[in-house]
């Protein structure tokens, strides 16, 4: 089944209505589905990279030991006649003994030298044992740790011995010697080669074998014990580093094909083109290349290193093929150490497949050890037979008539065969045989650019892919190319590098190394270079300078900063986070960067990004702001003055919308606050000292503490105007029973059982947080504590503050770090926290002793009264380390003022003279306390310093890392969700038809009417108390939340599928719930009476909870009383707010609403604004004013108008056009109500009216047109809760006085439920909350005697 794209997109043209809602399912926005939330914010497992060669060895020294002894056939070998005679392609018969022998030698030599010609070669010719000796010794010494190679033709002397020897000659030739293999070990050590051409070969490595596992005995021994004679002796060298070819097996003899060389072994190791040319027109298909002879072979134009012309194409082509064979068929250790750690050895290792290919044919098996699998059989010699073929049949024309050579299509048809592999491929399989032929190409100029392509789209398969290709050995080229000045090989080249650093970031010091940082900033510079190129090369330089000193410098000189400020503003967002990320990185700990940075007045120009309407862009802003404070290099006031810019401007981004980015903004703040440490202390002592003086008035004791509804039905909550009394009343409730409070925070879960609520909670892995980490036991402030700091710090106008001038940076930026450690999203807080106590720690710790010397002198000290000792400051495993032992409290150990100058009678403190930080009275000795002298270091001169590694060390955002994955993940891939056949898409595309069923199935019903809604399909007793209920639009599931956590509910099944703490605070409550992309993969919103939104997953399915996001969605939310106390209503209200949940702050808490066509969150409440979310940007886009006295209570928006349309608690109903300015946006205010609104709907139609209804239960119908209402209903009194069905137009109201009436449209009431079916038929309790279900005639209720009942229009109907 094909869905066409098109359609998908098209305009629903000449659709029902209801087939155009299907068809916006696919286009509908999804909320919080970015990388950013479903993914963990760290960078990838660094893969362990083994293609780096440890230790590249070169063979510096060879031996070529010869034994022919020229005309003389050993007794042991009979020779067929005619037999093999040419040794080095010389018949050693066509001249005298002696001088065939040196010619030979000679001969051999050269053909090595092809391979290796800076080798110091030495022949032995006919030798003695003691010549073998001393050459051997001789080599060995000059070659130091290098390699040896041995090479021995052994045709001229017996076979080896199955004792381990080989023969050599005496001094006048007339016997054979034997030599042990055992003694050549001990003169050639190791490392080294040897090669043996001569029948029986495979013997010599049998014995070697034996003898080598002998000494390492011996070795062994001789370490155990000392007094042993072994030990004695001269340690014998280890043969673990020894590699050997033999000609054949042990029992096997080598060929006499008189076709062939003697030494045919030799041949096909130093001579492979011109011995497989020959052996090629051996076989029988040769007759099908008609006129080609032997002697024509000899001719074959062209230079073996010359790649244009036959031969040495041939060589390249027979290069690629071992090359390729050795890579698919070895393990790739062995690989890369035979045919990657030294040149000569992987060139010998190359032409021993073709000796074992062209021996084989002879019954003959060459043995090597290590051993390899055999390759004869592979198919790519096929491959070799045919360019072999193709170049030969234009040999006799070439050389005859001297026709043009036509070049060999292989490497054109073996990239076909890649493209292939790549097009075709599924994901697991085995890798391409082609890779090392790929590597091949790039050395020529005309298949170059198609090979970098295939090369890229390989590397961008995934890491995996990446680290074949370093092992194949593609670095030295890639590199290479780097001095290429081809425009066309730059695209390429940028992606290349930048698949390969972000898998392998060590490269950076291979770069600087050969100045290809230069080749990146250039492509950066370019401005003709398309964004996604200059991203990747600002990505590659971010790597090169990433804690690299030599890379900063390099880059610094480049002029990197100057390239990266002028593409900050560049549409391109990935470049403008890739160019903030490699600026902080450049200036990270450099402190010329951060000098350039400031004449080019970089910091300035970053600014701009922290508004960026993409969130990694803020991040990275902020990243790069934070190293740009966070040198630690002296400071002038120059730079200070920059810092507490800097500050200033991070500090607004305390409540941007993405809790990525108020992590990146905690650790660049603690840079801050590591650099201007001692300013920080004397900061935190004051915020500490404030904290503990500022007791708290305490209302009546109605509630116990401890209780989880504090102040319920308190008289005096009504008169809670003023903002001070309000925050004392919230701050009463934690100050009464600080011990106990982090165990009701579900955030300290070891800290004994969690008191917070019913139930055993499943708990998600984010809420539980770090906070109940091992370091937890020594936090000095818990968490309760830094929220009382947070809100005395808003409030404290009441307290004329000690200390530095109140309003400083130093301050600010504190009390910034307060707010955050009190943020939603727990990794934020858990940072802050961190950050706050590092700096608390150290300011005591640093108080301390200066106060047990001083404490005559201090004369307000008095005795901490005895009911706050202790109790303010929570230490969950005892105390710190201290170096004073009077005291385990901190209480006792900073300075307080005397009880009776509790408020505003302090004395208020004069500045000093010379403008300095003020300082009072009470902290006569600040300065000296935190300056401390070279003299006083000693006293614990380590102990800040530790920790100063601590905050600094500790806290990393892995924001960077993450970024760089995007590099080393498929760039090229289609993305799952857009792949038709992919299990994302066909998931999808079944909840969009199940949308479909639940729309038609449900509309079939509304449009009947609905003439009774008092079936009950559903009830059972929640965990909590319901404060706000809501149905999922498609499937059976039913959210509902009490004070903190949310519990899920199979509505059909009657099961419970999910009960989890949404993490708000002790004193907060959840107001409101919203479903995200209720389509399609839904997310829960939670919003609660302090303004923070959280958003979570994986609910109700079996799978942890997770919180994707949260944020402060609301900031400073004021308290406000329920109905107005004037008219008689004023009575009613007051019984109202009893029985409400609300009426724990008397307010209305959060109240939000959802746009899912636009991702717009509207959000209001105690505030006096309606601020709009834009949550594809997660930040704040509009402020809208009420202009009114009260609180928002209800939202209600259409997205088609731009309408929004809020119910306040004086009564009026307020109509916004948001398209608008602040001044003029609100278009209409109705003042019907006489009191607080419950609930204001405003319909989706084109012509939908407003809906509101109050307290008093009048339901009024307005026309967003006109100034009055164009219809009133009067319902019940004293409604507690109301919600109105989109669809069927029906509304319920539930009182307090226990029953739920049902209306319809007109104003009739269908149905009136006051008891519960079932047990007993008890009464239904007073109503917290209901809703209806979007699409179904389903009614929701929840009572505060805990039970959640569903009420339906008919039986089972589904």
């Amino acid at each position: 089944m094909k869905m066409d794209s098109d359609l998908l997109h098209s305009p629903a043209v000449g659709l029902t209505e209801e087939e155009e809602a299907d068809m916006n399912d696919w286009k509908l926005p999804l909320a919080f589905m970015k990388k950013r939330h479903s993914e963990k914010i760290e960078g990838s497992k660094a893969l362990a990279q083994s293609w780096r060669m440890k230790d590249r060895m070169k063979t510096v020294s060879v031996a070529l030991v010869l034994c022919l002894n020229v005309g003389v056939d050993p007794p042991d070998v009979v020779k067929t006649s005619p037999c093999a005679r040419l040794e080095c392609w010389i018949d050693p018969l066509s001249m005298s003994p002696q001088k065939a022998l040196e010619t030979i030698g000679a001969s051999l030599q050269k053909q090595y030298e092809n391979w290796q010609p800076r080798a110091r070669y030495k022949q032995s010719l006919d030798p003695t044992v003691d010549e073998v000796k001393k050459l051997c010794t001789s080599l060995r010494r000059n070659a130091k740790e290098e390699r040896v190679l041995f090479h021995y033709n052994g045709h001229g002397v017996p076979r080896p011995t199955v004792n381990g020897e080989i023969w050599v000659f005496n001094k006048n030739y007339t016997q054979y010697i034997p030599l042990s293999i055992y003694d050549l070990q001990t003169w050639m050590g190791s490392p080294s080669i040897f090669v043996y051409d001569c029948s029986n070969a495979g013997i010599i490595v049998k014995s070697f074998k034996q003898f080598a596992l002998q000494r390492e005995q011996e070795l062994e021994v001789a370490a155990i014990n000392p007094s042993h004679p072994l030990a004695q002796m001269p340690l014998p060298p280890s043969m673990k580093n020894c590699i050997q070819l033999a000609a054949c097996e042990a029992s096997e003899l080598l060929p006499m094909n008189p076709d062939l060389p003697a030494d045919l072994f030799t041949s096909c190791l130093t001579t492979p083109i011109k011995i497989a040319l020959r052996w090629f027109c051996m076989q029988k298909s040769a007759k099908l290349v008609p006129g080609v002879t032997l002697d024509l072979i000899e001719k074959i134009p062209g230079r073996l290193n010359d790649r244009r012309t036959p031969l040495g194409e041939l060589n390249w082509i027979f290069t690629a093929i071992t090359d390729t064979i050795a890579w698919n068929v070895l393990p790739r250790d062995l690989f890369q150490k035979l045919f990657r750690q030294d040149l000569l050895v992987a060139s010998l290792f190359r032409n021993f497949l073709l000796a074992e290919r062209i021996m084989r044919s002879y019954n003959c098996t060459p043995v090597s050890s290590p051993r390899l699998p055999p390759t004869y059989m592979h198919a790519m010699w096929q491959a070799w037979d045919l360019a072999v073929d193709i170049c030969l049949s234009q040999l006799p024309t070439i050389i005859e008539e001297g026709t043009a050579f036509r070049h060999s299509p292989f490497f054109a048809e073996q990239l076909t065969a890649f493209q292939v592999w790549l097009t075709m491929g599924v994901e697991n399989r085995n890798p391409p045989e082609q890779l090392p032929i790929v590597l091949q190409v790039l050395l020529s100029q005309v298949h170059r650019l198609r090979a970098l392509d295939l090369l890229g789209r390989f590397l961008d398969l995934g890491p995996w892919a990446v680290s074949l290709a370093l092992s194949v050995g593609i670095f030295p080229y890639v590199l290479k190319l780097l001095q290429s000045s081809a425009r066309e090989l730059r695209p390429l080249l940028v992606f290349i590098w930048a698949k390969i650093l972000a898998v392998d970031s060590s490269c950076q010091a291979d770069l600087v190394k050969d100045n290809g940082h230069k080749y990146f900033l250039s492509v950066l510079a370019d401005s003709y270079m398309p964004a996604e190129h200059r991203t990747m090369a600002v990505f590659i330089l971010a790597v090169i300078v990433n804690s690299y000193n030599t890379g900063q410098e390099a880059c610094l000189q480049g002029n990197l900063i100057a390239n990266c400020l002028e593409q900050l503003s560049d549409p391109h967002p990935l470049l403008r986070q890739w160019v903030a990320i490699c600026l902080g990185r450049i200036w990270q700990n450099f402190e010329p960067a951060r000098w350039c940075g400031v004449r080019d007045s970089a910091h300035e120009k970053l600014y701009t990004l922290l508004s960026d309407p993409i969130p990694e862009v803020r991040c990275a802003a902020v990243f790069a702001l934070g190293t740009f404070v966070g040198n630690s290099a002296e400071r002038t006031d120059h730079s200070t003055t920059i810092d507490h810019n800097v500050a200033m401007m991070l500090a607004q981004l305390i409540n941007d919308g993405s809790p990525v980015v108020r992590k990146e903004l905690v650790v660049a703040l603690s840079h801050l606050v590591v650099q201007y440490e001692s300013n920080f202390c004397t900061v935190a002592l004051q915020f500490i000292e404030e904290e503990k003086n500022y007791t708290v008035p305490s209302p009546a004791n109605t509630a116990e503490p401890g209780s989880l509804t504090p102040v319920r039905d308190s008289p005096a909550i009504p008169r809670l105007r003023s903002v001070n009394s309000y925050t004392n009343i919230r701050a009463a409730t934690t100050a009464r029973n600080l011990n106990k409070s982090l165990q009701n925070l579900n955030l300290n879960e070891e800290g004994g059982p969690a008191a917070f609520s019913p139930g055993n909670l499943s708990t998600s892995s984010s809420t539980s947080s770090t906070l109940g980490s091992p370091d937890n036991d020594e936090y000095i402030l818990s968490f309760e504590t830094i929220d009382k700091m947070r809100r005395v710090s808003s409030y404290s106008s009441l307290n004329s503050l000690i200390g530095v001038s109140f309003n400083s940076v130093y301050t600010q930026i504190w009390r910034v770090l307060l707010h955050l450690a009190a943020d939603p999203f727990p990794e934020v807080s858990d940072l802050a926290m961190k950050v706050l106590n590092s700096i608390a720690y150290k300011a005591t710790m640093n108080a301390r002793p200066q106060r047990i010397l001083d404490s005559g002198s201090l004369t307000q000290s008095a005795p901490a009264s005895p009911t706050s000792k202790g109790t303010h400051i929570h230490q969950a495993g005892g105390s710190p380390p201290m170096p004073s032992a009077s005291s385990s409290s901190l209480t006792n150990e900073v300075p307080k003022p005397p009880a009776r100058e509790q408020t505003a009678t302090r004395p208020p403190y004069t500045p000093t003279l010379g403008g300095q930080a003020p300082h009072s009275h009470q902290f006569p000795r600040t300065r000296k306390m935190f300056d401390k002298g070279p003299e006083q270091a000693g006293e614990d001169g380590d102990e800040p310093g530790g920790h100063r590694n601590y905050i600094s060390a500790a806290l990393q955002t892995g924001l960077c890392d993450w970024s760089a994955k995007y590099f080393a993940q498929p760039v090229m891939k289609i993305p799952e969700e857009h792949d038709l056949e992919s299990q994302v898409r066909m998931e999808r595309q079944w909840r969009f038809l199940r949308n479909t069923r639940v729309r038609r199935q449900s509309r079939g019903i509304t449009q009947r009417g609905v003439s009774r809604l008092d079936d009950q399909i559903f009830i059972n007793r929640n965990p909590g108390v319901p404060s706000v209920v809501k149905f999922h639009p498609f499937n059976t599931c039913i959210a509902v939340a009490d004070k903190d956590s949310i519990c899920f509910w199979d509505w059909e099944k009657g099961e419970r599928l999910d009960y989890f703490y949404n993490g708000n605070p002790r004193y907060t409550r959840i107001t409101a719930m919203e479903y995200l992309n209720g389509h399609d993969c839904s997310l829960l919103l939670t919003a609660t009476d302090d303004g923070a939104l959280r958003i979570w997953k994986n609910f109700a399915d079996q799978k942890n909870p997770e919180m994707v996001t949260a944020w402060q969605g609301l900031s400073d939310m004021l308290p406000t009383t329920r109905g107005q106390p004037t008219s008689s209503a004023h009575s009613l209200a007051r019984r109202v707010s009893i029985y409400l949940d609300r009426s724990k702050q008397g307010g209305a808490g959060m109240v939000v609403d959802w746009e899912q066509e636009t991702g717009l969150l509207m959000t209001s409440g105690d505030v006096r604004v309606v601020r709009i979310w834009d949550t594809d940007r997660e930040m704040k886009v509009q402020d809208i004013p009420t202009g009114a006295d009260s609180c928002v209570t209800s939202l209600s928006c259409d997205s088609q108008r731009s309408l929004i349309v809020a119910g306040l608690g004086d009564g009026s109903v307020r109509v916004f056009d948001r398209r608008m300015g602040p001044n003029e946006c609100r278009v209409m205010t109705y003042r019907e109500h006489g009191a607080w609104v419950v609930k204001a709907h405003l319909q989706k139609e084109t012509d939908g009216h407003i809906i509101s209804v109050s307290v008093n239960g009048d339901v009024r119908f307005f026309e967003p047109r006109s100034p009055d209402s164009i219809n009133v209903l009067q319902t019940v009194k004293g409604l507690t809760a109301l919600d109105i069905h989109p669809q069927a137009n029906l509304f319920a109201c539930g009182s307090m006085n226990q029953f739920i009436a049902v209306y319809n449209a007109n104003g009739d009431v269908i149905s009136n439920i006051k008891y519960y079916d079932g047990f007993m038929g008890q009464r239904i309790g007073a109503i917290s909350c209901l809703a209806f279900h979007p699409h179904w005639p389903h009614l929701a209720v929840g009572s505060n005697d805990y039970y959640m009942s569903i009420y339906s229009a008919e039986k089972r109907l589904r």
